[in-house]
C-alpha cells in the first residue's frame, strides 16, 4: 500500500514536471513567433525608408549628412541579429528619422508633396504595427520569464536549459518629455 502511494506521488510529480516542460516549450515557441512578427514589421519599415529619403532628397539637396545618417542607421538596424542589437539600432534609426522629418518641416512644398505624405502615412501605420507586435512580444516574454524564474518551474527550466528572454524596448525621447500645455 505504501509503495502504491509513493508510486502515485512520483507519477504526479512526473506529470507535473512534464506539464511545466511543455508549457516552457510552448512559451519559447510563442516568443520566437512574436519576434518574427516584429521582424516582419521592421523589414517593411526598412523597405520604406529609402523611398522616403529619396523623396526628401529631391527637395533638400544640400542636407546630405542627414540622409547619410538615416541610411547608415537603417543599414545597422537591418544588420542587427540580437534583441539587444535591434534595440540599439532602432533607437539610432528613430533619432535619424526624427531629424529627417524635422528637415522636411523646413520645406513647405515637400510637406505638400503627395508622395511624401503617402510615405509618411505608411511609415506611421508601420510604426503602429511595430508597437503592437512589440507589446505582444514583450507580453509573451513576460509570461515565459515568470515561469522560468518561479518555483518550482525554475527547477525544470534549469534542468532543461530554458533561460529568460530579453524584452524589446525602444527609447523614444519625445514620449518621455513632459507635454507643454499652453492656453
Amino acid at each position: 500500500m505504501t509503495l502504491l502511494i509513493i508510486g502515485g506521488i512520483v507519477l504526479l510529480i512526473a506529470f507535473y514536471a512534464i506539464g511545466i516542460y511543455n508549457k516552457l516549450v510552448r512559451l519559447n515557441t510563442l516568443v520566437e513567433e512574436a519576434w518574427s512578427g516584429i521582424d516582419v514589421q521592421l523589414k517593411k519599415r526598412y523597405s520604406l525608408i529609402p523611398n522616403l529619403v529619396e523623396t526628401v532628397k529631391g527637395y533638400a539637396k544640400h542636407e546630405q549628412e542627414t540622409f547619410e545618417k538615416v541610411v547608415q542607421a537603417r543599414n545597422q538596424a537591418q544588420a542587427a541579429t540580437t534583441v539587444e542589437g535591434h534595440q540599439v539600432a532602432e533607437n539610432q534609426l528613430n533619432k535619424a528619422l526624427v531629424n529627417l522629418f524635422a528637415l522636411a518641416e523646413q520645406y513647405p512644398e515637400l510637406k505638400a508633396n503627395q508622395n511624401f505624405l503617402q510615405l509618411q502615412e505608411e511609415l506611421s501605420v508601420i510604426e503602429q504595427d511595430i508597437e503592437k507586435s512589440r507589446r505582444y512580444y514583450n507580453g509573451t516574454v513576460r509570461e515565459k520569464n515568470i515561469l522560468v524564474e518561479s518555483f518550482p518551474s525554475n527547477i525544470i527550466s534549469n534542468i532543461f536549459g530554458f533561460i529568460k528572454s530579453k524584452f524589446f524596448e525602444l527609447d523614444n525621447e519625445t514620449e518621455r518629455q513632459l507635454p507643454q500645455v499652453k492656453f
